[in-house]
C-alpha cells in the first residue's frame, strides 16, 4: 500500500520531504510532480527500483531514462559538455527541458543509450523536486506518469494514488501539473538539435 503525502507546492514541508527522501533510500519508486507533467522516479543506480518502473510503465530495456537534478552544479558529473553548451543550457534551466548530452562513467551503463552513449538530464522548475533532490543529496532516474496504452501523463494524484497504490511506494501530490511534455533537444554532436518540442521556448536552439 503506498503513501500519500500533501506538499504544497511552493513551500514544500520539510517533514514529508524527509520522509520521502527515507522512502527512496529504501528502494522506493515515488510519483512526484515537475514543472511539465507528473512523473515516476527512484533513486540513481537503485536496479530493483528502476526495474519495478519498466514493469509499472511497461517499458522495453531500451528505453530511455532522465536523470533529474537539483541543478547544474551536477551536469559535469554526468555529462561532457563544454562551455558553449553549458552557457546554452544555463540560459534556460531550471526549466521544462531534457537536453541529451554524452554520458560521463558515473552513469550507470544500464541507463545509457547503448549505441550513443548519451544520457537525458534535466532540471525541473518545481520547489518540491529541488527540496527532494537537495535532501536527497543526489539525482533520481524518472520517466513520465504515463500509463502503457495512453497517450497523455496522468494529472490527479487521487487517480493515481489509487490506481498505484499496489505499485509505487508514495504519490505526492503538489497540485495541477499539466500534460505537456519536456523540450529534447540533443547535443549528442555538440550542436542543438530540437528533438521533441514541448514546454519552455526552443528558440535558442533552433
Amino acid at each position: 500500500m503506498s503513501q500519500f503525502f500533501v506538499i504544497h507546492p511552493e513551500n514544500p514541508q520539510l517533514r514529508l520531504i524527509r520522509h520521502a527522501v527515507e522512502i527512496l533510500q529504501k528502494s522506493g519508486v515515488i510519483v512526484y510532480p515537475t514543472d511539465s507533467a507528473y512523473a515516476i522516479g527512484c533513486r540513481l543506480g537503485d536496479k530493483t527500483a528502476i526495474d519495478r518502473i519498466r514493469q509499472i510503465r511497461r517499458l522495453p530495456d531500451t528505453h530511455n531514462f532522465t536523470l533529474v537534478c537539483r541543478d547544474l552544479s551536477e551536469l559535469g558529473t554526468y555529462a561532457r559538455v563544454d562551455n558553449a553548451v553549458y552557457r546554452m543550457i544555463r540560459s534556460v534551466t531550471p526549466g521544462p527541458y531534457t537536453f541529451v548530452l554524452p554520458a560521463t562513467r558515473e552513469v550507470p551503463r544500464r541507463l545509457v543509450h547503448p549505441k550513443r552513449k548519451t544520457i537525458g538530464i534535466r532540471v525541473p522548475d518545481n520547489s518540491i523536486v529541488a527540496t527532494l533532490l537537495e535532501t536527497l543529496g543526489e539525482p533520481m532516474i524518472t520517466a513520465t506518469m504515463t500509463l502503457p496504452g495512453e497517450e497523455e501523463p496522468m494529472t490527479d494524484p487521487y487517480e493515481m494514488r489509487d490506481l498505484l497504490q499496489q505499485q509505487v511506494d508514495l504519490v505526492i501530490d503538489g497540485g495541477y501539473c499539466g500534460v505537456e511534455l519536456t523540450s529534447v533537444i540533443s547535443f549528442e554532436d555538440g550542436v542543438p538539435e530540437v528533438v521533441r518540442v514541448g514546454g519552455g521556448d526552443v528558440s535558442a536552439f533552433a
